[in-house]
């Protein structure tokens, strides 16, 4: 028997298990959204990042650092995130969990600034779900996109049925168990791809002989891979040869650095922190979730990228297939099954909670609030699960042409959330002046810069100009048109005051 299938099938009937259990403790809305706001440090911290860092992390960071080593994306984003990462933990995290529990007990984005202006006219709202949905269609099929990859690479199977058979793996114990399943799983997913990429990246370095023969030998083939200033060319299908491609240049710096802002306005990783059971559990998730979710994670793939340079005799078509190579090169087939099932949890455990978060967009910012306002709530839970199989079905269809790249659909998607939401947020937590109108404007104007930015042609990540556009105009509208009522000014206030 195949042990790598065995510790496959083990790892996702454990997850459905997850799912099994927990759909007997989902009984309200807040239960299914927010797992009733009873998460625990550990559990909040881990659910963070592995939300957070999805196949992205397994599959298109490596492929990034293989295909460039230390330079154009790859360094320089882990840095932009490990930046963007911590200040979001140590600023926004414990603020968010206190205004969104104080405001009207908010459990979605788009209602929690619906509450935070008191916006009647429910704008506010509308365009968050709107961008919530849009964005996230995006996202998810990064994620479908990277599990079939992962079962192609692994078992050799049709690219196609890989997609759809991850679809199905992924949507079933969202289904039953809304965020408590998905939080659960979450902790399991983040120290596992924690701990594979760590003991993937020490062996392969100490196999090659240590840091300095590993960047020995990339140099070797070409300089710019240990050239954190350059360019590097790779195309797999002519050759694998790495060439020099210039210098990577300003531009290139600042977008990847970008990367960091996109922290602010991800509606998938802020659940978590308005999910925590208390704000005062913040301080000890923050510790865990860098310490053990954030920085291992990130270093450890470029590393990995990098072994893959210098390991494989022949180049690889596809970069973004280097763990998964890698992993079944270096290790006996029941240790590399483990490993490659962490490339499943790093996919399911952000796929899950985008689908989560979208779901609770339709169900709680539409379908309550146009369709059954008197609606109970295990009548909303329902329209979340039937939420998660539509846009799971929509975000199938996004992902069905084989020749998407991973790391090109979660760019996209990350500037567009961060970009929308961002500066909404950290405006709304943290500025006394900020109007509806300004937060109204700002979510219209960084959206709308993200989709139109690329037909510019410009080099820049549209995360920089949306980011820095969204947030002008959250300011002039906010200081030119009518400042907040007192009644907003005054809970702003008590919401600062708490300790």
């Amino acid at each position: 028997m195949n042990p790598t299938l065995i510790t496959f099938a083990f790892y996702l009937i454990m997850m459905i298990a997850i799912g099994i259990i927990t759909y007997r403790m989902t009984n309200t809305l807040s239960d299914y959204v927010l797992g009733g706001r009873r998460l625990g440090s550990w559990t909040a911290a881990f659910s963070a990042s592995a939300s957070d860092f999805s196949g992205w992390l397994l599959i298109g960071l490596p492929g990034a650092a293989y295909a460039a080593g230390l330079g154009q994306w790859s360094l320089w984003i882990a840095i932009g995130l490990a930046v963007g990462a911590m200040i979001n933990w140590q600023y926004v995290a414990k603020r968010l969990r206190i205004y969104t529990a104080y405001s009207n007990d908010s459990i979605t984005l788009p209602q929690f600034l619906e509450n935070r202006y008191r916006d009647n006219s429910h704008l506010l709202r509308v365009i968050s779900a709107v961008f919530i949905l849009s964005f996230f269609l995006f996202y998810t099929a990064s994620g479908l996109v990277a599990g079939a990859k992962l079962f192609q690479g692994t078992f050799e199977i049709d690219y196609h049925i890989a997609l759809t058979v991850g679809a199905i793996i992924i949507v079933g114990y969202t289904f039953l168990g809304g965020f408590l399943a998905v939080s659960i799983t979450d902790l399991i997913q983040g120290v596992l791809m924690s701990a594979a990429l760590l003991f993937t990246s020490i062996y392969g370095i100490v196999q090659i002989g240590g840091f300095g023969e590993l960047f020995n030998q990339l140099g070797s083939i070409s300089g710019s891979l240990v050239d954190a200033f350059a360019a590097t060319s790779y195309d797999g299908a002519d050759g694998g040869l790495w060439q020099p491609a210039g210098a990577i240049g300003a531009v290139g710096i600042i977008s990847a650095l970008a990367w960091g802002l996109g922290y602010f306005g991800q509606p998938h990783i802020l659940a978590r922190f308005m999910a925590i059971k208390s704000h005062k559990e913040v301080r000890k998730a923050r510790l865990i979730s860098v310490a053990l979710g954030l920085v291992i994670p990130l270093y450890g793939a470029l590393i990995v990228g990098m072994l893959g340079i210098v390991t494989f005799n022949e180049p690889l078509a596809d970069s973004e297939q280097v763990f998964i190579q890698l992993v079944q090169v270096v290790y006996n087939p029941w240790i590399a099954g483990i490993l490659l099932a962490a490339v499943l949890a790093a996919i399911m455990s952000t796929v899950d909670s985008q689908l989560l978060v979208s779901s609770s967009a339709l169900s709680e910012d539409f379908y309550r609030r146009y369709f059954r306002k008197q609606a109970s709530d295990k009548e909303l839970v329902w329209v979340g699960r039937i939420s998660v199989l539509v846009i799971a079905v929509a975000a199938l269809m996004l992902a069905w042409n084989e020749t998407s790249s991973v790391l090109d659909l979660v760019s996209y998607a990350w500037a567009g959330f961060g970009a929308t939401f961002g500066p909404a947020i950290l405006f709304s937590l943290f500025w006394r002046r900020t109007s509806r109108n300004g937060a109204v404007a700002g979510l219209i104007v960084g959206g709308v810069t993200v989709f139109l930015w690329p037909l510019t042609g410009s080099a820049l990540y549209e995360m920089v100009p949306g980011f820095v556009l969204s947030s002008l105009v959250i300011v002039l509208v906010s200081l030119l048109g009518k400042g907040p009522t007192k009644e907003i000014q005054d809970e702003y206030d008590k919401v600062a005051g708490v300790k």
